[in-house]
């Protein structure tokens, strides 16, 4: 059974999701404001959070960032009366998983759900599976023996830029979050910035590109992160 945390200050949108979540077999517990859910997202085990943006003293936009400092992998559904694209990239650049603007529709919400949880039961498995080798232009990767070559000649990568170019390689095609890459390659012990995702993206290109300025295999997703494509 999926644990969802909901985090609003609307006393009848809370009541009125909490049933429903329930009555779909979700466990749900509640908070009224920022600073509540926010500890009970770090104290306790979820699956999900639902996250109001306009809250009482702590706002959601500042909840979701304390979050993912402290559990990245934690997916994050914001719930706003906020329309404007401003917000929603702002949203989505925190950590937010998806972004879903009132009033909105009980049906279309469960469906967002089920879709955020889908896509995390498909990172995990990203994760745990092991490439052994890959080939794509003129780049080949051996991930057992950690030796790359661009035309013949060697590469040498860095046993973090083995670790990103196979998680990219996993989720080919798909768009990947800077949060998910600072999940996967560095993980919960320590806390490097976004910034710091660009910055061996960067690298990454000027091995395996052959125009690091206009790339054909390792593309940026604006706001949002990157995709491979092979």
């Amino acid at each position: 059974m999926a644990k969802v945390l909901i985090i609003e200050d609307e006393v009848s949108l809370l009541k009125g999701l909490q049933d429903n979540l329930e009555e779909e077999g979700y466990k749900v517990v509640t908070a009224s404001n920022g600073k509540m859910g926010l500890e009970k997202a770090v104290n306790e085990n979820f699956d999900l959070v639902l996250l109001d943006v306009m809250l009482p003293g702590m706002n959601g936009f500042d909840v979701c960032k304390e979050i993912k400092l402290k559990k990245i992998a934690l997916p994050i559904i914001m719930l706003t009366a906020k329309s404007k694209e401003s917000d929603k990239v702002l949203g989505l650049a925190l950590g937010a998983d998806d972004y879903v603007t009132k009033p909105f529709s009980i049906t279309e919400l469960l469906a967002r759900i089920k879709a955020v949880m889908r896509r995390v039961n498909m990172h995990r498995q990203a994760k745990e599976k092991k490439l052994q080798t890959y080939k794509f232009g003129n780049v080949k990767v051996d991930f057992v023996k950690l030796e790359a070559s661009r035309n013949n000649k060697k590469i040498n990568f860095s046993k973090r830029e083995f670790d990103i170019l196979e998680y990219m390689i996993k989720r080919k095609g798909e768009v990947i979050s800077r949060n998910d890459l600072l999940d996967v390659v560095w993980g919960y012990e320590v806390f490097p910035t976004t910034r710091t995702v660009d910055n061996f993206i960067a690298r990454l290109r000027k091995k395996v590109e052959d125009k690091p300025a206009k790339p054909k295999h390792i593309l940026s997703v604006r706001s949002v992160g990157y995709r491979f494509v092979a």
